[in-house]
């Protein structure tokens, strides 16, 4: 027992608690509560998996209750996705419910607060009432209208109500504590008047209800007893908990709202109000794109409803804010496809091989598992012949000692077919190879029991039989941005971190079982990734969509950068000490190849501030930093650290420092002038020729 309490999270032991001191467990209910102003992404998934599993495991109803209080942004679209969406990930509703459900009665008991001396009309500018509403470190004060009369307010209220007053012109607000310490609760709105078509109650409103207004008193209309939210809404949960007192009967439930941390997720934005920029900007196509974090991109991208649960799952609910890797939703998925996505064979980038010993008109067909992860999956039948396509990158003309595939001279197995051996090749002008001749083995077919079945070779390689191959348009998705964290940099627009490669579209060829493939159905392309059948196929065009790789290719890139620029400063030490200057050139030449190849701006920029210290080869790495990537700029580094940087290498001993110091305050718009008076003490005592010639360039 003890070890089961163990498990249980936050939220789950909050209800049992409730249970244990004496709540009954059939007035247990729940609701997930989306704005109808856009698509669920993968942050909303979390939410969905816990109030639905909450459901789940109380054998609670749980109501899909839309909070559609702004038409100014809301339509039918969203709410019908969003259904969608909450259906494809394996939940169902207890009652579909609409905060517009509420009006009148929101409604009636705003005109009761009014009569209790709880609300008034103000009438001031959104401006004014910022200023009268103070600042966290001042109290606000009241404003001008704060004591108008019960009868005044009615009647202005009323008239806002039956639309005799333009947008923006009234407002209605709760008599609450303008010297609150929790400025939500220095007479917060309750109504705006808004002469909007709603995509329920037509034209029939003229006023609209806050958010903070609403959301509880829907919650106790239905009689919601665990409201739970994300963390920002914590400073809300007062006022939460003001609007239930103005109406809570003691003989209904009470609803009490509870917070945890919403999911955050690295490479992407969640939102909303980005991800409808780039779908208005046409960044992407739509908010099915297979590269948004959207609950309809990930499942047109190949994202299995199981894989996200699954993911939900693995990464808890918890009470403090922490990034999650956008590589355990890609471990969860590629955990899910190996059990059930067939291997198949596809070849992406195409180069023609003919068999040489083969006869020509022959064809065999040969015996395929379907996977190795399922045995009822069965085999299937794959045409072999003697011209085959490979991967282009499967072939090198000469080798290197661990070059695991096709060569001139080498063997390597054809996947559940023969031995075969480069023997030569065909170029066109260009000198691009147009053909590989390769002879096989006659003997060696692959599962036949012979000797040369048996026979260990380098690699095995995918293929598909020309003549047999169908055509189909590939599109080869990545992420969307190149940075971790695209929308956390000051100065800097997210877009600004768009990945130019997240979207390429080749001609691949496929084997002929999946002539017939149907949209949405899954497959492993051996040796490419997990691909899906995208929604524009059609019964004469095949489109597939790459859903995730074997391997997580980032956190290998990752890696591979964090070495790049490792190994970039040791040869950073070389160029220093280098007397021969043709070397030295030759090594600058590579160590601004290096940084000119790196994408990850978070990285590049925690390697600048690094190395602002006292040391010239430090000094050095962090102004080529600035002068030679395209990724990071001075203006993206904290201002005093770029201010030290500067400082320090000016009065380098070493002239390459000071050289780049220069060309970089040189183009730094911002801080040039600030070196004015340095820049001159350095002209008047500098020796080095090519430092000199740097200075009256400025």
């Amino acid at each position: 027992m003890a070890s089961e309490e163990k498990s249980l999270h936050f939220i789950e032991q909050i209800i049992e608690d409730s249970l244990t001191n004496g709540f009954s467990q059939d007035k247990l209910r729940f609701r997930f509560p989306p704005e109808p102003n856009g698509y669920l992404h993968i942050g909303h998934a979390k939410s969905i998996c816990l109030n639905f599993g909450l459901g789940i495991k109380y054998n609670a109803p749980v109501n899909l209750r839309f909070d559609d209080t702004n038409p100014a942004k809301e339509e039918q679209e969203y709410v019908d996705a969003i259904k969608d969406d909450i259906k494809w990930l394996g939940f169902n509703w207890s009652e579909e419910l609409y905060s517009s459900d509420y009006f009148q009665q929101l409604y009636e008991w705003a005109i009761a607060m009014i009569k209790n001396g709880k609300a008034y009309v103000d009438s001031q500018s959104s401006e004014d009432m910022a200023i009268q509403k103070g600042t966290p470190t001042q109290p606000g004060v009241d404003g001008p209208y704060r004591n108008r009369s019960i009868e005044e307010n009615l009647a202005l209220f009323e008239g806002m109500k039956n639309g005799d007053f333009p947008e923006g012109s009234h407002v209605l607000r709760a008599k609450i504590d303008m010297a609150s310490t929790n400025m939500l609760m220095r007479d917060p709105l309750m109504y705006r008047i808004l002469h909007r078509h709603h995509h329920r109650t037509g034209n029939e409103w003229n006023i609209y209800p806050m958010y903070d207004y609403a959301h509880g008193e829907s919650d106790y209309v239905e009689q919601i007893s665990h409201s739970i939210c994300t963390l920002e809404f914590v400073m809300h949960r007062e006022l939460y908990d003001w609007f239930l007192d103005q109406i809570y009967d003691e003989n209904q439930v009470r609803p009490h709202q509870y917070e945890f941390a919403r999911l955050n997720l690295n490479y992407t934005v969640m939102s909303k109000r980005k991800l409808l920029q780039l779908v208005q900007e046409n960044i992407v196509n739509g908010w099915d794109d297979p590269r948004m974090p959207t609950i309809s991109g990930l499942r047109r991208r190949g994202y299995t409803a199981a894989a996200i649960r699954k993911f939900c799952e693995v990464i808890g609910v918890a009470k403090r804010e922490n990034i999650i890797d956008v590589s355990l939703l890609d471990f969860c998925l590629r955990e899910d496809l190996n059990k059930t996505a067939p291997r198949v064979m596809a070849v992406l980038d195409p180069v023609k091989v003919v068999i040489t010993n083969y006869p020509e008109g022959k064809e065999e067909w040969l015996d395929a598992e379907n996977n190795q992860e399922d045995e009822s999956a069965g085999y299937r039948k794959v045409p072999f012949s003697r011209e085959l396509y490979i991967e282009r990158d499967d072939f090198l003309e000469v080798a290197p000692a661990k070059f695991f595939r096709l060569s001139i001279g080498n063997e390597v197995r054809l996947k559940n077919g023969y031995i075969i051996k480069g023997e030569s090749i065909t170029k066109d002008e260009n000198g691009v190879i147009t053909e590989i001749q390769v002879s096989y083995d006659t003997d060696s077919l692959s599962g036949s029991g012979s000797e040369a079945s048996k026979r260990k070779v380098a690699g095995t390689l995918h293929w598909v039989s020309i003549s047999h191959a169908v055509e189909a348009e590939v599109r080869l998705y990545d992420r969307l941005f190149i940075d971790e964290a695209p929308d956390s940099h000051k100065e800097k627009n997210f877009l600004e971190f768009m990945n130019s490669a997240s979207l390429q579209i080749v001609k691949g060829y496929v084997e002929p079982s999946l002539a017939d493939a149907k949209i949405g159905e899954h497959f492993q392309f051996q040796r490419l990734g997990y691909f899906v059948v995208d929604k524009d196929s059609t019964a004469s065009k095949l489109v597939f969509n790459k859903t995730v790789s074997l391997k997580d290719a980032w956190e290998e890139k990752d890696k591979k950068e964090v070495n790049l620029l490792m190994n970039t400063q040791k040869e950073i030490n070389k160029y220093v000490k280098e007397k021969d200057e043709s070397i030295a050139i030759t090594l600058l030449n590579s160590i601004v190849d290096n940084i000119k190849s790196i994408d990850n701006f978070s990285l590049l920029s925690q390697t600048v501030v690094k190395n602002v210290k006292n040391d010239n080869n430090s000094l050095l790495f962090a102004n080529l930093l600035l002068h030679f990537s395209d990724k990071v700029k001075a203006n993206d580094i904290d201002l005093d650290v770029v201010h030290k940087l500067y400082t320090m290498s000016l009065k380098s001993q070493l002239a390459s420092v000071r050289i780049f110091v220069l060309l970089n305050i040189k183009k730094d718009l911002i801080n040039h002038s600030v070196f004015e008076s340095q820049i001159a003490d350095l002209r008047n005592i500098e020796k080095n020729e090519k430092v000199m010639e740097v200075l009256n360039s400025i």
